[in-house]
Order: structure tokens, then C-alpha cells, then sequence
């Protein structure tokens, strides 16, 4: 299963993985403002959301009343991320794209540019990361910074058959069972992505899998390519996000 493909198939069940996508929204949102209010030199309203997905940080930031455009490789997550957005009153420039065309596709400079969620692992080379990263470097304005948010895989195990559980979610008589099986090979690992649709009423559930593929980068590594890729006061930040924060600024 390609990247775009495991989206596609994910993109109806993202929110689940979320104990409350709704609060997730709202609190990402407000966690991402405070940064780009501290990082981002001169004007801060525009944001490219390069990673969208189904819109979790795009709309939370539209909420905190930044001007937001957003893309993914995902048309399926697109197509989800419209609805959610709609749906909230906001007003999101969303289309397909994959990062690595960014500076193609997207003809306007931002204030920031975010890639939150660990999306950028998915690029599975520091070549494509590099390039990635040049990319989004080419869509800030200067004096913009971008935001790259991503697991810390120093504190990962590494192994086969890697169990992540999720958890148990109820929506009114189904109950899901979700969790994640990684499998490493070398410093790749496929993630397998469970999804158990247990209805209550029924003596058989429905059950999904879907797979992809990761790069276990080290946050260190990722701080390294932005360097060369020509970001300026490349930092980690902790304790402001959900996972650790890597900011890096277009020299104004």
C-alpha cells in the first residue's frame, strides 16, 4: 500500500485514533499559535499546512483566526479535511499535493509553514527530506519560520512485531479496538494500523488494516538537514506540543 493509498483508506477513521478529535482540534490549534506568535518574525497570518491530513491542525489554526492553506497527498484526506472545515465555518484554501511539489503548487510566500503530526518521516531518504525541506523553505516569506512536528525516535524501541495500542472508542452501539504494529528494518519500519468495528448488536465485526511505511529519523538528524537546507536559528523545542517541536527561520 503506497502513502497516498494508506490515507485514502485511513481518512474515514483518523479521528479515532484521538480519544476527542474535537478537543485535539481546538488544543493543537491553540498549542501551534503560541509558537508561530513566538517564532515568526513581522506578520503572522498566513499559513501553509503542508501535511493536512483530515484538517486537525489547519482547522484548529483557522479557528485561532490565522488565513490558512492547506494540502495533502491524500485526496481522500482532502476530501474529509473540506467537510470538517465546512462544517466549522471555516474557510481553507485545501487541494492534493504532495510536499515534495510544494514550491510548484503553492505560488504564494506564508508567514509559517507547518508539517505537523510526524508527516515528514514518511519521506524515507534525508535526500527527500532535504528536498522537503528546501521545498517549504521556498514558500516562506522572509523572516517566516516553519514548524515541523515529529516523534522522538531515540526514545522509540526498535524490534519486530511492536505493539501501540490506542485504545477502546464508543460511538453510540460500535465500539472500535485500535492499535498500531510496527516491524523495523534497519531505520525503516512498516506501520500496520488495526481498526476493530465491533457493532454491539451484531456477532460480527468489521475489521480494517492498513499499512505504511516510516524513516525513524532522529530529531537530531531532522535539525541537521534544515541547517543544510538553509533555515536559520534552528531549534527543538519540548513541553509545547503533543511531540517535540523543530522550528527553523528564513533569514529576513
Amino acid at each position: 500500500m503506497n502513502m497516498s493509498d494508506f490515507y485514502n483508506q485511513l481518512s474515514p477513521f483518523y479521528h479515532l485514533i484521538y480519544e476527542n478529535w474535537e478537543s485535539s482540534v481546538e488544543t493543537q490549534g491553540s498549542q501551534l499559535r503560541e509558537i508561530i506568535d513566538k517564532k515568526v518574525i513581522g506578520s503572522n497570518r498566513k499559513i501553509l499546512d503542508v501535511a493536512c491530513g483530515i484538517g486537525t491542525q489547519s482547522i484548529g489554526l483557522s479557528l485561532e483566526g490565522f488565513d490558512v492553506t492547506a494540502s495533502d497527498l491524500s485526496s481522500g484526506a482532502i476530501e474529509r479535511a473540506r467537510f470538517e472545515a465546512q462544517s466549522r465555518g471555516c474557510e481553507i484554501d485545501f487541494s492534493v499535493c504532495d510536499m515534495l511539489d510544494i514550491e510548484a503548487h503553492h505560488v504564494e510566500n506564508y508567514d509559517a509553514v507547518v508539517c505537523a503530526d510526524n508527516s515528514i518521516p514518511h519521506l524515507l531518504s534525508d535526500e527527500e527530506i532535504l528536498s522537503a525541506l528546501k521545498a517549504m523553505k521556498s514558500r516562506l516569506r522572509l523572516g517566516g519560520s516553519c514548524i515541523i512536528t515529529m516523534r522522538d525516535y531515540a526514545k522509540e524501541p526498535r524490534g519486530k512485531g511492536i505493539l501501540k495500542p490506542y485504545g477502546v472508542r464508543e460511538i453510540g452501539n460500535i465500539r472500535y479496538l485500535i492499535w498500531q504494529v510496527w516491524d523495523f528494518d534497519g531505520e525503516q519500519y512498516t506501520v500496520s494500523m488495526y481498526f476493530v468495528e465491533d457493532n454491539m448488536k451484531s456477532l460480527k465485526p468489521n475489521s480494517q488494516v492498513m499499512r505504511s511505511r516510516y524513516y525513524a529519523i532522529s530529531t537530531n538528524k531532522m535539525l541537521e538537514l534544515m541547517r543544510e537546507a538553509g533555515f536559520e536559528r534552528v531549534e527543538r523545542l519540548d513541553n509545547v506540543f503533543f511531540q517535540p517541536v523543530l522550528v527553523g527561520s528564513k533569514n529576513a
